[in-house]
């Protein structure tokens, strides 16, 4: 079997890449990581060695590169289809796909005002025009889904799926931030921010030793 590494932005800061990298987790397959710091001299440089978007995360399989984080899930699905990264029935799959591109396209007001950073706690920081918006968008999501798909287990669909992997992000942010949520949807950030892959996570990104201004509000 061919040894999988994946490359990686900062931890603290980087949403993109602790969505596939959860997703990997998943699997259980063997890798290895590495972490490009960003905003460095030599980031687009080190990123442009290991694949050719010029962006963070990629995933490589052997011969096989995949970037961005939903085509990288979609690969890791396809690669290890025992991991049940997506749903297996049909009508919860389609709904875990919708709801996941959703995410990987929308929120710009949670995205632009909410940066994911891990060792702070701002709490109602970030409330700009538009945001309160998108939670509210996030929060119906959660709703749906656990009501409709969740009732085999804590996360959206019940058991862990890619879907969660996507707005796993998010969990950072309602957590650093301090988002106000309604009982279903607390429930969920709770779920998933005690889910020992995103612990293990956040406790990486917290021992970084790399600080980035603008991601600091």
């Amino acid at each position: 079997m061919s040894k999988i590494v994946i490359y990686l932005a900062n931890k603290n800061y980087s949403s993109w890449s602790m969505r596939p990298w959860l997703a990997l987790k998943q699997t259980g397959a063997a890798f290895s990581e590495e972490v490009v710091p960003l905003d460095q001299p030599t980031t687009r440089e080190e990123i442009l060695k290991r694949t050719p978007s010029g962006k963070l995360p990629a995933l490589q399989d052997g011969d096989v590169v995949v970037w961005d984080s939903l085509s990288i899930g979609e690969y890791l699905a396809e690669r290890f289809p025992d991991a049940g990264l997506w749903p297996a029935e049909v009508a919860a799959r389609a709904l875990a796909r919708s709801v996941s591109a959703e995410m990987h396209s929308g929120f710009m007001g949670v995205r632009l005002n909410m940066p994911m950073n891990m060792r702070a706690s701002k709490p109602g920081k970030g409330m700009a025009a538009g945001v309160q918006d998108d939670i509210n968008r996030i929060s119906a999501i959660w709703r749906t889904c656990r009501e409709r798909h969740g009732k085999g287990g804590a996360f959206l669909f019940g058991a862990f799926s890619m879907a969660d992997c996507m707005f796993a992000p998010i969990v950072s942010r309602f957590t650093t931030y301090q988002v106000q949520l309604d009982e279903v949807s607390e429930a969920y950030r709770q779920a998933v921010f005690n889910h020992p892959p995103f612990q293990e996570w956040m406790a990486a990104a917290k021992n970084e030793p790399w600080i980035i201004p603008k991601y600091e509000i």
